[in-house]
């Protein structure tokens, strides 16, 4: 059970209102993560929504978002995002196979996807300057400065909702990942 109780639906600031009304308007639903988050500070919510919009205007794929952000929330401990990165990557075409490989931190088989995984994982497991040769490696599989940029904002967005999330003990509204 979530620790944080959701903030009743009338008793929400005008902000949290218009935000959910946006949410709900592009994804069906409020996820319970998006409701914890956007009940209490609208801007934080509005802050990630942001940057979801510029990352989807960006050069980086759904797929290869949905895979950084799948790869960093288990590697934070986060079972809401990695369920709801689950579903989500499923939608954007990532196969269950990747899914699973992803998580573990094993090859895909994809070889650019896969050089970008590591490079998301070096920089989410590691502290100090990032090596080098780790960001020569993501370039070399064919990323640009762009993309390492935009892949880095994405580590930044969803390491905030995992924090959320593990602080909170959100309760799942997504299937639970296998």
């Amino acid at each position: 059970m979530s620790r944080i109780a959701l903030i009743p639906q009338d008793q929400l600031s005008s902000d949290a209102a218009t935000l959910f009304t946006q949410v709900k308007k592009a994804v069906g639903k409020v996820p319970n993560a998006y409701a914890t988050i956007g009940g209490y500070s609208p801007k934080s919510l509005s802050t990630l929504l942001t940057a979801d919009a510029a990352l989807s205007q960006g050069a980086l794929s759904r797929s290869e978002i949905e895979a950084i952000r799948l790869a960093v929330s288990e590697i934070n401990g986060c079972d809401y995002c990695v369920a709801a990165h689950t579903v989500v990557g499923r939608m954007v075409g990532l196969p269950a196979p990747a899914l699973k490989q992803i998580r573990a931190g094993e090859a895909t088989g994809q070889d650019k996807l896969d050089a970008l995984i590591r490079f998301v994982r070096t920089v989410q497991t590691t502290r100090g300057t990032v090596p080098a040769e780790v960001l020569a490696s993501v370039l070399a599989a064919g990323y640009t400065e762009q993309q390492v940029v935009e892949a880095l904002l994405t580590v930044s967005m969803i390491t905030f909702t995992n924090l959320v999330n593990r602080v909170n003990d959100t309760d799942l509204d997504f299937p639970k990942a296998d």
